[in-house]
């Protein structure tokens, strides 16, 4: 597949060998000023704006104070905490003075935070609050190459008196001691960067092993932002939600590539609980998020539906029939008749609107998903409702994308075409490759791994797909996850479980079936969902792995998987499934922190459960322990039932 056709965009900009984020953000500043705000953060139900000078004064003193405290060109910063101003001027901050920022996922546990900080061998450690200090002066003995932890928020830490601590005001404080005595100190720093240096290192979800960390460059960064958005314009008027965790790269992609090159406003929420009320407050005109997250908002609507009054379900009803219908004639490019272009637009002013208020959507121009497969049901919902959803594909190593749907060419069961500059091809064996300006440096401390992945300038994705007739890409799934069925064809399990959790019911799916006699699913309810289901029908539950086991449930579970067997081949068929007596959780190793299975892992811890899906038993007694965020385990004794699927 060759790069696609480039179109440039209002107020692009030249991408040269010394242009770097930080140049990007100086020039930023002195264009907007005061005029324009770079970011908002919504406090004690305020939204707090600041204005690009203000961005950059905050992103110098800091840079400048950690310079004064020993931070060098080349030195790693690493990062933990919610989506805040502070954590963006704290990553700015390090790139502008030659360092590298690697960011932690929040709820990343000891172990894994440890693996990190020592891996990485960042000198500085930024900390949001108590929490997060907790963790790194916890570790700080076992790994040695750091200096500094620097926190944020006061909140319980006046006892704290460890000399590694240091506030971010005292911080900045020294910064700005520092400019005073060398006022030109600042630029030449940020003026000595080059495209070709490394600014960030991401550590990859690790679902089969130890995260691995990607070397990516300002080059990489920019050069795949300018290609998004040669394809998906933004502009300075856009208002960007960051809700997404800054440890992945779809948030870089959006927050860091393409709002420094167009200049919009950066929105952060109050909290992560309340990230969904401030989307909605804000309307962002471009959002990006993983499946899990349109998968929740999709459950919220059908929740809502279940329980509405009985107009308001039929009057629902007919608006998404006819959305759907719209959608269909989009997806397989018809003209739209008169008349129901007339429905789309009533079906708009009594239902569609309050529905894409309601889920914060109401100027989002362009919607994208990726990271992860979602189902070709939950693409058809937002279309339905007048959503420009996109599939995004790409990974961490070629910094984010690589290929997107077109606006005038969606089609759900694809992921689209290459960005400019982007090459896709498959190998013989029928692995996705891919070439561009955009991919990754190598794994750090890892040449191994490096030569694995990167062949002769061609990143090795993992995945497996193919080429439509369309030129279309076609992403079946991670080469090693793919199953074998009992004809010998070939299925992908990730496209069985999106489809599954289409169900408001259903949390998560883990289907089963390589080089077995049939196919089998693991299912975690939803516990809120479910548990108001129960409660309405007056079935009695204290827990959820005695609601997961009763046999309402189970009947209720059983109905979507039979909905979507309907549209599989004989052997893809799910003959059997169990629900889980909890959910499935990245604290016990289960998921990565973007959510996805760690399959080799949970076949190994619950493989009595396989075993019994395999067999004749339609009891299976469990015992096993659970462990909590904070470090409590908790042991688990109970009796799962195995159910047999009607074919």
């Amino acid at each position: 597949m060759s790069p696609a056709d480039e179109r440039h965009y209002p107020g692009e900009i030249e991408i040269t060998h010394d242009l770097t984020l930080p140049k990007l953000l100086l020039k930023n500043a002195k264009k907007f000023k005061e005029q324009r705000v770079a970011m908002r953060e919504k406090e004690f139900g305020v939204w707090i704006p600041y204005t690009w000078r203000e961005y950059l004064e905050n992103v110098k003193f800091l840079s400048l104070g950690m310079v004064s405290l020993g931070l060098e060109r080349g030195n790693k910063v690493v990062m933990i905490g919610d989506n805040r101003p502070e954590g963006l001027w704290a990553e700015m901050a390090a790139m502008c003075a030659g360092g590298i920022g690697v960011w932690l996922f929040q709820d990343c546990l000891m172990d894994e935070v440890q693996y990190i900080v020592d891996h990485s061998d960042s000198k500085f450690y930024f900390a949001e609050g108590q929490e997060e200090v907790d963790k790194a002066l916890a570790i700080k003995d076992k790994c040695s190459k750091l200096t500094r932890i620097i926190w944020d928020d006061p909140k319980g830490m006046r006892n704290y008196d460890d000399p590694i601590l240091i506030s971010f005001k005292e911080v900045q404080e020294l910064g700005r001691k520092l400019d005073r005595e060398k006022p030109d100190l600042f630029e030449d720093l940020v003026n000595q960067g080059k495209a070709d240096d490394i600014c960030l290192l991401f550590y990859t979800s690790g679902t089969t092993a130890l995260p691995k960390g990607a070397l990516l460059t300002h080059y990489n960064m920019l050069t795949m932002g300018q290609n998004l958005m040669r394809v998906d314009p933004c502009y300075e008027t856009d208002d960007f939600v960051s809700y997404l965790p800054f440890a992945w790269i779809g948030e870089q992609m959006m927050s860091i590539s393409c709002g420094l090159q167009v200049g919009f406003t950066i929105n952060f929420p109050e909290e992560p609980e309340t990230s969904q009320e401030n989307v909605r407050e804000i309307g962002p005109h471009v959002m990006f998020a993983p499946p899990r997250l349109y998968e929740q908002m999709t459950r919220t609507v059908q929740v809502k539906y279940l329980d509405a009054a009985w107009l308001k379900r039929k009057a629902y009803e007919l608006a998404m029939k006819i959305g759907y219908h719209i959608a269909d004639f989009k997806f397989e490019k018809k003209p739209i008749p008169w008349y129901w272009n007339l429905l789309e637009y009533l079906a708009y002013l009594w239902c569609h609107k309050k529905l894409r208020d309601h889920l914060g959507l109401s100027r989002v121009r362009n919607a994208y998903t990726g990271g992860a497969a979602m189902g070709p049901d939950h693409f058809r919902f937002f279309h339905a409702i007048g959503v420009n959803l996109k599939q995004i594909y790409g990974q961490t190593e070629i910094a984010g994308i690589s290929v997107v749907h077109r606006n005038d060419d969606i089609k759900f069961d694809t992921v689209g075409k290459p960005i400019p500059e982007t090459e896709v091809r498959i190998t013989e064996q029928g692995e996705i490759i891919s070439k561009s300006p955009s991919v990754f440096q190598g794994y750090y401390k890892m040449d191994e791994e490096t030569a694995k992945t990167l062949k002769d300038g061609w990143l090795h994705s993992g995945d497996t797909g193919f080429i439509d007739g369309d030129g279309h890409l076609v992403v079946f799934d991670r080469t090693k996850d793919i199953m074998i069925l009992s004809d010998d064809s070939k299925s992908s399990p990730q496209f069985l479980e999106a489809r599954l959790k289409f169900s408001p019911f259903l949390k998560d799916a883990w289907v089963i079936g390589d080089h077995k006699p049939y196919v089998t699913a693991v299912i975690c309810i939803d516990y809120n969902t479910v548990g108001k289901w129960a409660e309405d029908r007056g079935i009695a539950y204290t827990s959820y792995p005695e609601l997961s086991q009763i046999s309402e449930v189970y009947e209720l579970v059983q109905k979507p998987i039979m909905q979507v067997n309907k549209t599989l081949p004989g052997p893809a068929k799910i003959r059997k499934f169990v629900n889980l007596y909890k959910e499935l959780d990245a604290d016990d190793d289960e998921l990565t922190r973007t959510r996805k299975i760690r399959r080799s892992f949970v076949e190994e811890r619950y493989k009595d459960i396989i075993n019994a899906l395999y067999s004749n038993s339609d009891i299976m007694h469990m015992d096993t322990s659970i462990t909590y965020e904070d470090g409590r385990v908790v042991k688990i004794r109970t009796d799962l039932r195995v159910s047999e699927v009607p074919v």
